[in-house]
């Protein structure tokens, strides 16, 4: 079990979170993403580490970026 923690910014409500949720779960091997829109942490729990660029190609699908 890996959890690895990100910075997303640009979400602004509750339609941003779960945008970032829904394309970071699709990510092979997640299990979970927490998502905390006031600080813009992004909590991805999986199997193994799941690559920086996996998540940032996630998160800009999403339509947002990583700080």
């Amino acid at each position: 079990m890996s959890t690895q923690n990100f910075t997303v910014v640009g979400m602004t409500c509750g339609h941003c979170v779960a945008s970032v949720t829904e394309e970071v779960t699709e990510i092979a091997g997640v299990s979970n993403v927490d998502v905390d829109l006031a600080s813009g942490n992004v909590t991805v729990t999986s199997d193994e580490p799941v690559s920086d660029d996996a998540i940032r190609a996630a998160v800009e699908e999403a339509g947002y970026s990583l700080a």
